[in-house]
């Protein structure tokens, strides 16, 4: 499930940086939801196994989609936007996961072969919509290199872009202390029991 979210967000910035002019990822084969393009062997399946078995707070993540900014019409505005592209799809699969859920239908009481067959679903779809939710809300973070500080440094003024790029070289840093914190929980938790609330997940 993380695997496919993780693909379908990165071949969203591969599209859209090929309808803002740029198509290095659309030449690299990354305009495509196979996985297998966007797989990072350590990022993508190392790290998230370990810390499903151990519970470690490790970071993971996929291989980024190359933008080549002398291809974009507006650079500044397009980066923004080619980087935003990658949550929307997480926005865009929780709703679909969630009208998904809300129009399936019920199961009797007695039904016990349509429960065997619904409950799995019904948690499938709901873990669905949450692990989505989670990708958009941690990716728009606002810390290089998530992709919340790349829409910073393409809607902020030339200051405060290189202010943000100046934190790229300590964005995991930045990231793990906010985890080890609490302050990346206390910050997301109730924008996504919001959301997760609004979709009629939680």
């Amino acid at each position: 499930m993380l695997i496919a979210s993780l693909s379908v967000h990165e071949a969203a910035h591969a599209w859209a940086a090929y309808r803002l002019g740029d198509r290095t990822a659309e030449q690299l084969g990354r305009l495509s939801l196979n996985p297998a393009v966007h797989i990072d062997p350590i990022g993508t399946l190392l790290f998230p196994l370990i810390a499903i078995v151990t519970g470690l707070p490790l970071i993971g993540w996929a291989k980024p989609v190359p933008v080549d900014t002398r291809f974009l019409k507006h650079p500044k505005r397009d980066f923004a936007l080619i980087a935003a592209a990658g949550p929307a799809s997480n926005v865009v699969m929780a709703v679909v996961g969630a009208i998904v859920m809300a129009i399936l239908p019920g199961v009797a009481p007695g039904d016990i072969a349509g429960r065997a067959v619904m409950t799995p679903l019904f948690q499938f779809l709901g873990m669905f919509v949450v692990v989505n939710v989670l990708l958009a809300l941690f990716n728009m973070v606002p810390v290089p290199p998530l992709d919340g500080g790349n829409v910073l440094l393409g809607i902020l003024p030339p200051a405060g872009a290189r202010v943000i790029e100046q934190l790229r070289p300590y964005g995991f840093i930045i990231l793990y202390a906010l985890m080890l914190t609490g302050a990346l929980s206390t910050l997301l938790g109730p924008v996504a029991y919001f959301v997760l609330t609004l979709l009629g997940v939680r």
